[in-house]
């Protein structure tokens, strides 16, 4: 499977194709061929209109290649959001009938909106997992004005998305509050949510632009993920220690050197 190229069609004059060098794969058991986002690799072809990016420079591909680009959301670059459905990067149907397959292969084509510059001194390993847990933390971290004084942050568990909030949240405030276990269900009065204006909320990944500020963020402060470099072949293996929670904190699989 992973010597071929999935193209989700010839290639527009947007697009560009990148040879897959590593790919994030799997933090948690719950979902079928679970947590697979998060594609890096090398620009090895790009279409005639193609602005950002030129051949050889280390891109990623994150949760999804595709939007409408006309709603709301996708003009003020939220595009994870789209009213009309985001198309995500894995078993997705295109607009073609095709099932997007990801990363699962030696090579991609997306469109340039949708792919993300990786600064060339960051490694490529750890740029994998920014595309999930990094900035599915980031997001509602700056929306909520994180990164300002007098801010505290508690963190239930630490995990693959948790460990990243710890890290981010560590260059802007003092307080970091790791809290162990995880509540089997959160329970809460809606009317104490009056009470000092407080709200409730929720956060998915993130727009192009604040995905691309992220990465640029994590690259200045020398945030790395944690994380374990595997072949494919481990796979399977992978996914049972993942049932036994044996992993700090995500699986990252080397395409190139599985090949």
């Amino acid at each position: 499977m992973i010597n071929t190229t999935f193209l989700k069609s010839l290639p527009f004059v947007q697009d560009f194709i990148a040879n897959i060098t590593i790919i994030l794969t799997i933090d948690r058991v719950d979902r079928e061929w679970r947590h697979r986002w998060g594609s890096v690799g090398i620009v090895k072809e790009v279409g005639s209109n193609v602005q950002r990016f030129k051949v050889g420079d280390p891109v990623e591909v994150g949760t999804y290649i595709n939007s409408c680009r006309d709603c709301e959301y996708c003009n003020d670059a939220w595009e994870i959001h789209c009213d009309k459905g985001t198309l995500f990067t894995f078993n997705a149907v295109d607009a073609d009938g095709t099932v997007t397959k990801g990363g699962y292969s030696s090579s991609i084509v997306v469109h340039e909106r949708y792919c993300f510059k990786i600064p060339s001194d960051y490694p490529l390993a750890s740029a994998a997992p920014l595309l999930c847990a990094g900035v599915t933390v980031y997001t509602p971290m700056i929306l909520h004005n994180m990164n300002q004084p007098r801010k505290s942050l508690g963190v239930i568990r630490l995990g693959g998305l948790d460990h990243m909030a710890v890290k981010l949240q560590g260059f802007w405030v003092e307080c970091v509050y790791a809290l162990s276990g995880f509540p089997s269900e959160v329970r809460f009065s809606p009317g104490t949510l009056n009470l000092r204006m407080r709200t409730s909320t929720g956060s998915v990944t993130g727009g192009t632009n604040i995905t691309q500020e992220m990465i640029v963020f994590c690259a200045a402060k020398k945030i790395y993920p944690q994380m374990e470099v595997i072949p494919i072949q481990y796979a399977t293996e992978a996914l049972e220690r993942l049932i036994k929670r044996d992993v700090k904190y995500r699986f990252v699989i080397d395409i190139e050197n599985s090949l």
